[in-house]
């Protein structure tokens, strides 16, 4: 299928008898214009669904395809764009540098990014080195950049975790719409306000997807 799809995926970390499993025949399939929610406590292996489905790591078993070919880790952001947790941003460059950063490098079309400023509330603070800007700012500015091609895959690990409920809106009203443009999302989140926007929610415990 398009979109994002794991099948019987198994994956830990270590080696001997030091190996931790963290996945355990994990499937899950994430369509063009749907966003999904796949919720879970710390610790329950949704980082790790996040780096194999952004290429940074390969399963042990299974398969991960991104428009049915293995994500590389070097992919065209126009076609997986990744927010990872620790959001990747290049402090010493601009709010605007960074949001657009995926452009140098892709012949994609971009977003504008004064569209994307408004969206995400980055005005009052585009002028500034990330250096410069909060946990919440820098969480917002890597959603941006996330966003700036329309990708047909977005995956996101926990993308609301440092912001107010106001601007926590703003992110998820933010990837809705993208969903809804024809992005396949993928939201790991413990956080019941991406749950309010999701088409489908999947939780995963202790390695293993059960039902939302």
């Amino acid at each position: 299928m398009s979109g994002l799809e794991l099948r019987g995926v198994s994956h830990g970390y270590g080696a001997g008898s030091r190996r931790v499993s963290v996945l355990h025949d994990v499937s899950l399939c994430v369509a063009p214009g749907e966003l999904v929610a796949l919720l879970g406590p710390s610790g329950s292996g949704k980082t790790t669904v996040c780096h194999l489905a952004a290429g940074f790591e390969e399963p042990d078993a299974g398969t991960v395809t991104v428009d049915g070919r293995p994500p590389g880790p070097a992919a065209d952001w126009s076609l997986v764009a990744v927010v990872p947790q620790q959001h990747g941003l290049v402090v010493g460059l601009g709010v605007e540098e960074n949001v657009l950063l995926p452009t140098y490098r892709s012949a994609g079309t971009a977003v504008p990014f004064d569209r994307l400023a408004d969206e995400l509330d980055l005005g009052a603070f585009a002028h500034r080195r990330v250096g410069e800007t909060s946990l919440g700012e820098q969480q917002r500015v890597a959603v941006a950049r996330g966003l700036v091609l329309a990708p047909r895959v977005l995956v996101l690990d926990e993308p609301t975790g440092h912001q107010d409920d106001e601007r926590a809106e703003l992110v998820t009203a933010a990837l809705a719409r993208a969903a809804r443009a024809g992005s396949a999302v993928l939201v790991s989140s413990h956080d019941a306000r991406v749950r309010a926007v999701a088409d489908r929610v999947l939780r995963l415990e202790e390695g293993r997807i059960l039902d939302g």
